[in-house]
C-alpha cells in the first residue's frame, strides 16, 4: 500500500506531466463558479490577477534571538491578509516556488472540491516550480483562513508545522461596521520535537510561540485610543496545540465564532481556540495603560505568546493580570434551550445519524500514534455517501485519551449535543446533552476525550467532501474520511 507521502509525490509528478485541465463546476445552491489551471498553458489568462501568492522558503525572525528557516507565502508568517467582497469572484496566481507539490486550502469557504484545496477530494496539486490559478465567488462572509493541505508525516518543518498560513476576510454585502479599528491575531507554535509522552507514544512539542511571527516584545505593539471600540480577529493556526488567550485589564466580547456571528454575544475573561478555530471580539478601551494580550498559561507566554497593547500617551512596562481558571463553554454563545419536540427543522425529516467513532492504535514506543475513524484509517475509511438536501447529525464518539479539533471542509455545521460522557469508556453515551441551543454555527469543533459531541449540517454543496483532525500529526497519521454526494 503506498503511503500518504508517496500518493502526495505521484500525484505531483502527474501534475507536471501535463497542464492542468479548466474546470469549472456549479453548485446546486450557490452556481459559484470555480476555475483552477495551469497559468503558462494558457494566454486567455494574461489578465493580473487580483491576488498573487508565491509560495517560497524563507528564513523568519521571531525574536532577535530565534529564527526559523520554512516555507511562507510572499515571504511572511502569517501570509498576506485577503480581503473578498462575498458574491464578488475573485482571480488568485499561487505560485510554487518549492521543490515538492503544494496545495492551498481555502478554509471555511463554500467551494467546489477542484478548488477547495485537498488533494482528497480531486482538488490538483501544484507542481513543483509551477502557477496555478483560482477564481472562484467567496462566500460565506466572516472571519477564514487559508493553509497548506499537504502532510508532514514526523518532518516537524513541513505542512502546517511551518509558515503556509494566511488571513482571509470575506466581507459581507451590507457591513455597518461597529468598531473604530480591528486587528487580526495569529496564534502559532514553531521549532517543533516529538517528545515521548507516559506510554511512550510521541507528541510534538514546541520550543517558541509567536502571535503574528513574533515573540513578545520583538514586534510592534498594538496602538490603541481611549473610547474606542476594537474588533479583534484571533486564529490558532498551531499544527497541534489548544490556546487559551486573555487581554489584561479588559473583558472580551465573543460576537463570532469561525467567522459566523453568535446568536448571543456574551463578555469573557478569556478565549480558547483550537487548531483552525477563529474568535471575533469586541473590546471596549475604557482601561487606559499599556497591557499584554497573550497566552494565560505561564510557561506558553514564556515562550513567546503574547503582544503588547499600548494607549496613546501611555507608555512604560506592561501589565498582566492572571485570570482565575480555564473556563470555556460554546454553549453559552447560542439561543437559549428549544423543546425536544421541536429539534428537528420545521417541515423536513428529522437529522440522520452517522456515527463516528474515533480510536488511536499505539505503534511502539518513539512513534506517533496511529488514529482510525469507526476502525479503520485513511484511505481505507473509504468514502461515506450522502444524498443531496438532506439532514445528517456526526456523532463524535471520542473513546481516545486525546482531544480532537474536527473539521468539516465544504460545509458549515450546527453544536447540538456537548461533551456526553461515555459509557465507561465502551460505548457512546447518551448523545442528548449537554446539549446546545440552535444557532450555533462553526467549521471546527473541540471534542474532549471520552466524550460523545453531535453536530448537524444540511449536504447542500455536493461533491466530495473531507472530515479530518486539524492536529497535523492525527492528519498525517489516518485521521480522515471522505463524504460524497452527486
Amino acid at each position: 500500500m503506498l503511503s500518504r507521502r508517496e500518493l502526495l509525490k505521484l500525484s505531483g509528478l502527474a501534475a507536471m506531466s501535463s497542464s492542468l485541465p479548466m474546470i469549472a463546476r456549479d453548485s446546486a445552491a450557490a452556481r459559484d463558479l470555480a476555475v483552477a489551471h495551469d497559468v503558462s498553458s494558457s494566454a486567455a489568462l494574461a489578465a493580473a490577477p487580483d491576488y498573487r501568492l508565491e509560495i517560497a522558503p524563507v528564513t523568519l525572525e521571531l525574536s532577535p534571538r530565534h529564527t526559523v528557516r520554512t516555507i511562507a507565502y510572499n515571504g511572511q508568517a502569517p501570509g498576506p491578509l485577503l480581503r473578498f467582497k462575498e458574491g464578488q469572484p475573485v482571480t488568485i496566481d499561487v505560485a510554487n516556488h518549492t521543490d515538492r507539490p503544494e496545495i492551498v486550502h481555502w478554509h471555511g469557504l463554500f467551494l467546489p472540491p477542484d478548488v477547495d484545496g485537498a488533494m482528497e477530494e480531486g482538488t490538483p496539486p501544484i507542481a513543483a516550480s509551477q502557477t496555478t490559478r483560482y477564481v472562484f465567488t467567496p462566500r460565506p462572509s466572516g472571519f477564514r483562513w487559508y493553509h497548506t493541505h499537504t502532510m508532514a508525516m514526523g518532518d516537524l518543518t513541513l505542512a502546517q508545522y511551518g509558515g503556509q498560513h494566511g488571513l482571509l476576510m470575506i466581507e459581507p454585502r451590507d457591513d455597518p461596521a461597529r468598531y473604530d479599528q480591528e486587528f487580526f491575531l495569529v496564534l502559532h507554535d514553531w521549532d517543533g520535537r516529538l517528545l515521548a509522552s507516559d506510554d511512550g507514544a510521541m507528541n510534538p512539542s514546541y520550543a517558541v510561540s509567536t502571535i503574528n511571527g513574533k515573540v513578545m516584545g520583538a514586534g510592534e505593539p498594538l496602538r490603541v485610543k481611549q473610547g474606542q471600540r476594537v474588533l479583534l480577529h484571533v486564529l490558532n493556526s498551531s499544527p497541534t496545540e489548544v490556546h487559551w488567550v486573555s487581554f489584561a485589564g479588559h473583558g472580551l466580547q465573543v460576537v463570532a465564532l469561525d467567522g459566523n456571528p453568535v446568536p448571543t454575544p456574551q463578555t469573557v475573561p478569556m478565549l480558547r481556540l483550537a487548531p483552525a478555530e477563529r474568535v471575533c471580539a469586541l473590546v471596549e478601551m475604557n482601561n487606559p495603560g499599556v497591557w499584554i494580550f497573550g497566552e494565560v498559561r505561564k510557561h506558553v507566554q514564556a515562550a513567546g505568546m503574547a503582544v503588547v497593547v499600548e494607549y496613546a500617551d501611555h507608555s512604560g512596562t506592561a501589565q498582566w493580570r492572571q485570570p482565575a481558571d480555564l473556563v470555556w463553554n460554546y454553549e453559552r454563545f447560542s439561543t437559549a434551550q428549544v423543546p425536544a419536540a421541536a429539534e428537528s427543522h420545521a417541515g423536513s425529516e428529522p437529522a440522520i445519524a452517522i456515527p463516528l467513532v474515533l480510536e488511536s492504535k499505539f505503534r511502539g514506543h518513539g512513534a506517533m500514534e496511529a488514529w482510525t475513524i469507526n476502525g479503520k484509517s485513511y484511505p481505507d475509511t473509504g468514502s461515506v455517501p450522502l444524498e443531496q438536501g438532506r439532514r445528517y447529525r456526526l456523532q463524535f464518539i471520542n473513546k481516545s485519551l486525546d482531544d480532537h479539533p474536527l473539521h468539516l471542509h465544504r460545509h458549515s455545521f450546527e453544536l447540538r449535543s456537548l461533551g456526553a460522557p461515555l459509557r465507561t469508556g465502551r460505548g457512546p453515551g447518551t448523545g442528548t446533552g449537554p446539549r446546545v441551543g440552535r444557532g450555533l454555527i462553526k467549521d471546527v469543533v473541540l471534542v474532549d476525550a471520552q466524550t460523545q459531541t453531535e453536530v448537524e449540517f444540511t449536504a447542500d454543496n455536493p461533491g466530495a467532501t473531507l472530515f479530518h483532525c486539524h492536529q497535523q500529526d492525527h492528519m498525517d497519521l489516518g485521521f480522515m474520511l471522505v463524504f460524497n454526494y452527486a
